[in-house]
Order: C-alpha cells, then sequence, then structure tokens
C-alpha cells in the first residue's frame, strides 16, 4: 500500500516537471523559427522566413560580390547570407575583388562547388556574360543583383533598385529647390561604362529638366563637368578638388551614389564652400549621408538603394525558381523612394553596416 501511494506521490511531481520541460521545448522551437533583426541596412529588417513546397536544407546558394570594398557590399552580403541561412540552406561567396579576372575566377569556382542557384553582382557588364553561358551549361539560374549585366548573357532576372525612378525623383527635388536660379552642375560618377551610374545620371538630369520645362518651359542648367570616383571615398575626395580648382563657379554637385560624394564632402569643406554647393544623390541612402541630411543644409537628397531589401528578394525569387516558377519580369524593382530631411530620421539607423 505504502509502494502504491510513493508512486503516486511521484506521478503526481513528475507531471508538472515534464509540462515545464515540454513548454520549455516548445519556446525554443518557436525561438529557432521566428524572425531575426539584423542591422544590415538603414533601417533595422527583419529576416523572414520564405514559404517553400520543396525541402530547402541542403541546397548551395552562391552569391559573387564585385569587391567588399565598401559598406554597401557588405550589407548586401550580409543581407543575402542572414536570409539564405535563415532558410536552412547553405551561403557559399565569393569576392571579386575589384578586378573582373579574379570576379570571373570566383564565379567558376562557385559553379565547380555545384552551387543551386547563382547571385552575381558583375562589376562589369560584359566580361561576366560568359560566366552565366557556364553556369547554364551546368543546370544552375543566375540572378544578377544590383548591377546589371549585358541582355546576351544567360539569367533569370536582375534584382535591382529603380535607378531611373530614383534618380528622377532627386532630380526633381532640386530643380525645385534652385527654382529659376541657374545650376553649375558638377556631376560625380562612379566608373566609366557602368550601367546602373549611367542610368542613375539619366534619370538625375531627366528630372531636372523635366520639372524645369514644366515649371519654365526652358532648361536652366550647366552640367561643367563629369568626374568619376571609382565608387570610392578617395576618389570622391580627389575629383572634388580637382573640380573646385578648375570650376570655382560650381554650386550643385549632383552623384550616382553617396559614397561617391562623401569623400567630396572634406574637400567642399576644406574649400569653405558648404554654405554655396548643394549636393544631390541619386542613390543609396547610405547612413553617413541621411546623417548629413538630417544635421546640415548642404546635403539635400538622396534616394534609397536598400542592399537589405535587395539581398532579401534576390533569395526569396531564388527559392520560388527552385519551386518551379519560370516567370520572371527581366528586371525586377524594389520601390524608389526620396529622402529629405522632411524623413530623413525614419530611415536613419546608426548601427547599420551601410
Amino acid at each position: 500500500m505504502k509502494t502504491i501511494q510513493t508512486k503516486s506521490v511521484l506521478k503526481q511531481l513528475f507531471k508538472p516537471l515534464v509540462t515545464f520541460i515540454l513548454l520549455l521545448s516548445l519556446a525554443s522551437c518557436v525561438e529557432q523559427t521566428s524572425s531575426k533583426k539584423v542591422n544590415v541596412g538603414s533601417t533595422e529588417q527583419t529576416v523572414e522566413i520564405i514559404e517553400s513546397v520543396i525541402d530547402l536544407k541542403g541546397k548551395k546558394i552562391g552569391y559573387c560580390t564585385p569587391s567588399l570594398n565598401a559598406p554597401y557590399y557588405q550589407a548586401l552580403l550580409q543581407s543575402i547570407q542572414s536570409t539564405v541561412e535563415n532558410n536552412g540552406m547553405i551561403f557559399l561567396s565569393a569576392d571579386g575583388q575589384n578586378d573582373i579576372n579574379k570576379q570571373i575566377a570566383a564565379v567558376e569556382d562557385l559553379i565547380t562547388k555545384g552551387v543551386d542557384v547563382l547571385l552575381l553582382n558583375p562589376k562589369d557588364p560584359d566580361a561576366l556574360v560568359g560566366v552565366t553561358k557556364i553556369a547554364k551549361a551546368a543546370g544552375i539560374p543566375v540572378f544578377i543583383i544590383d548591377s546589371s549585366i549585358d541582355p546576351s548573357a544567360d539569367f533569370v532576372t536582375t534584382i535591382q533598385s529603380n535607378n531611373l525612378a530614383n534618380g528622377e525623383l532627386a532630380g526633381e527635388w532640386v530643380a525645385k529647390k534652385f527654382g529659376s536660379k541657374k545650376m553649375n552642375i558638377a556631376l560625380l560618377s562612379g566608373n566609366a561604362g557602368n550601367p546602373v551610374g549611367r542610368t542613375r545620371k539619366q534619370g538625375l538630369l531627366q528630372g531636372i529638366t523635366e520639372e524645369q520645362l514644366r515649371t519654365q518651359g526652358k532648361i536652366n542648367l550647366d552640367v561643367k563637368t563629369q568626374a568619376y570616383t571609382e565608387w570610392s571615398y578617395a576618389g570622391g575626395l580627389k575629383a572634388m578638388e580637382d573640380i573646385l580648382v578648375a570650376h570655382p563657379d560650381i554650386n550643385v554637385v549632383i552623384t550616382e551614389s553617396d559614397v561617391c560624394v562623401l569623400g567630396a564632402i572634406k574637400a567642399i569643406a576644406q574649400a569653405g564652400k558648404t554654405d554655396d554647393i548643394l549636393i544631390v544623390a541619386g542613390a543609396d541612402g547610405q547612413k553617413e549621408a541621411i546623417k548629413y541630411i538630417m544635421d546640415t543644409d548642404f546635403y539635400g537628397c538622396t534616394a534609397m538603394n536598400s542592399p537589405v531589401q535587395i539581398g532579401k528578394n534576390a533569395v526569396e525569387y531564388a527559392i520560388e525558381y527552385m519551386n518551379g516558377k519560370r516567370d520572371f519580369p527581366k528586371t525586377s524593382f524594389t520601390a524608389p523612394l526620396l529622402i529629405t530631411k522632411e524623413n530623413a530620421a525614419k530611415y536613419y539607423n546608426p548601427k547599420a553596416l551601410f
């Protein structure tokens, strides 16, 4: 009788313990499958679990960046990696080290490793065409990320921000700011022949001229010079130093990217011209640029080119492809967005990589 009573007591003690362990285990499972927040862009972003019919475990996603020498490239890589790994897949990356030949070799290495999908951010629109054909022959679908590639390449879609629309928004803004006052423009570009930079530049000038024609019935601007910065702080600094010597009457700098002009600000400040020159960027939304927009009057606006969203979209499209989808448009855009003093605080995140 005593033994039966003892067993009964033990059962009563054991039941809540089992319940507690089960609840703890369930909480652990929920924590593992819930969204995670990462500071990889201008705002804190949630990495979501993407719906898939097929089992993604063991699937390999390869990504080749042209370089990792800029915060944007680092943030884009981290966004892709986080999204890939949080969806149970294997992430393989390669760095082109800002060299076309090295990027080609890096892509070939990813193909050799048998990735299921290749995400490619080409340094050059023509030089990487050949490796896309090699990938197709190996049965590997290619998604172009952030930049562009020649239409002769074998790829599913290009995922990027709407560079033309973003440029138009920035151009329209500066035209309204200047009104009837003539703009003496210095244009800071990335590198010669870059298709993304060309589209951003087209958008900027198109936005300016369309707004001037609409409000004034004429075009009132003078592009004094264009300089290449190689998408770098040092390049922007050197270019702006030369421009200020050759063209002291510059009153506006328009640029294809925040990174092209962040170095130029030092040259403008050293020349004592922060009150005389207005800066307008056609793309990026880099945190340093947003901070300038918030705190100063000389950095007027920039447009959002979110590496977080581009990275997430790229992985999502890759998963959709592996699940059988084939009807992708040749270009897939993120939504255009202009960042000005009025909304800059909403998009500023000091902890972001970019």
